[in-house]
């Protein structure tokens, strides 16, 4: 079997808007190592965007999945739940950043998980205005592509979206927006689009995924929390890329010292299954009615088995440390290489293991570099390295391993990085 030949089945089959990044057909994965139905191996700096944070096919997870296999793989959690269910709600409920009781419910992606943060605030508060942020990405149903400050691919053609979303600028230092813009816009948009007293939310990712890994530093986010108290406005962090031990801590926005009144999680929960949680304040989680909330494979059993196993991981393996110590190893590799080339490797930044490197022409800021994140992207898949690119204008690779990646297989793929760099440049 081909790489080539299965491409060419998948695009007569498989819709274009469902594209991949590269014709590598997988057969099989261990940590961070996959192999390809031709037998290549590739080195993953993907985690199958920041999923499988405990590498592929950990054998806990492994485990725990097989053993609920032999004991049912589906009733429904609003119809016949199961214990594992209020195990995993009660881990998260426990693990979310400050001492407010807390409340989940289980839905299967993070789309989802958006969308519910929506309703439930809506439904708390009783008002119609959501806040987002330019460059936020939070899912590619009506209401999050609504949600999300990229159009490039994600908007185009989809139009037109629900109404009462607002979007301000996300604090950026290199891209020059101080937090003190960032607040004033906001209240502008109080004064110009909204008032404060309508305003349900305002979500916020505490580092930008598909924006380019841009973060939110602990004073802005203090500030956005205490102007949310002010107004009576509901703070949503979302933590589907940043969660599960990817930057540190279990989720990000633990770190600026604050609590959220709704938090997404997703990706990382389960080590590759699907399955999606809202993790709130109890008394907001419980505003909507029973049967307002939900869906059919919700809370799945195998997902709840796999979710646990990765909290068991995470706790053992001490994967918030691991995640500080992959970034370190990754950004010497980064700063290297851009006290080499100054003039095209504009930034290198990084919450644990959440890193990015930007790129620009002439160490100009303001002439971002896309084309040679593309470029790059395609070569090393060639070379057998699985790199993703983000950013609002295109131009920046993030580095998203798994915590469990060995350091020698860190070294191998920014071997395979450098050369491929070198050679396009």
């Amino acid at each position: 079997m081909k790489n080539a030949d299965l491409q060419k089945r998948k695009e007569v089959a498989i819709a274009r808007g469902q594209g991949n990044m590269a014709p590598l057909y997988v057969d099989r994965a261990v940590n961070a190592e996959i192999w390809d139905v031709e037998g290549k191996r590739h080195i993953d700096f993907g985690a199958g965007i920041a999923v499988v944070n405990t590498g592929h096919n950990h054998p806990k997870v492994k485990a725990a999945v097989q053993e609920q296999l032999e004991r049912f793989t589906h009733t429904c959690v609003m119809v016949s739940p199961y214990e594992s269910a209020v195990a995993l709600a009660e881990k998260l409920n426990a693990a979310a950043p400050g001492n407010t009781p807390k409340k989940s419910i289980f839905v299967t992606t993070g789309a989802e998980a958006v969308e519910n943060c929506v309703k439930i605030a809506r439904a708390y508060t009783g008002r119609p205005g959501i806040i987002a942020f330019n460059g936020g990405f939070h899912g590619r149903t009506n209401m999050t592509m609504g949600l999300t400050g990229k159009v490039n691919p994600y908007k185009i053609g989809f139009g037109p979206f629900p109404s009462d979303i607002f979007h301000v600028p996300y604090p950026n230092d290199y891209l020059g927006i101080t937090e003190e813009q960032a607040l004033a816009d906001l209240q502008m948009r109080f004064t110009c689009d909204i008032e404060p007293s309508r305003v349900a939310a305002i979500i916020i990712e505490p580092v930008q995924g598909e924006g380019g890994f841009y973060m939110a530093s602990a004073s802005f986010l203090q500030k956005l929390r205490a102007l949310c108290d002010e107004h009576g406005i509901l703070l949503i962090l979302d933590e589907i890329q940043a969660g599960f031990a990817r930057t540190g801590t279990m989720f990000c926005h633990e770190q600026a010292g604050i609590e959220a009144d709704l938090m997404t999680a997703a990706k990382g929960i389960a080590g590759g299954f699907p399955i999606a949680a809202v993790v709130g304040k109890a008394d907001i989680m419980d505003a909507p009615i029973p049967g307002g909330l939900g869906g059919t494979y919700g809370g799945s059993p195998v997902g709840c088995a796999a979710g646990l196993a990765v909290f068991d991981v995470i706790e053992e393996e001490k994967l918030c440390d691991r995640a500080v110590e992959v970034g370190a190893h990754f950004v010497k590799h980064l700063t290297d290489m851009q006290q080499e080339y100054p003039s095209i490797i504009g930034e290198v930044r990084n919450a644990g293991a959440m890193i990015a490197v930007e790129f620009v022409h002439d160490g100009d800021v303001n002439k971002p570099y896309p084309e040679l994140a593309k470029q790059l992207s395609a070569k090393a898949a060639e070379n057998g390295l699985v790199l993703l690119s983000c950013g609002i204008r295109g131009n920046v690779i993030r580095f998203l391993p798994a915590l469990t990646i060995e350091m020698d297989i860190i070294d191998e793929g920014m071997e395979i990085f450098k050369r491929c760099f070198k050679e396009l440049v």
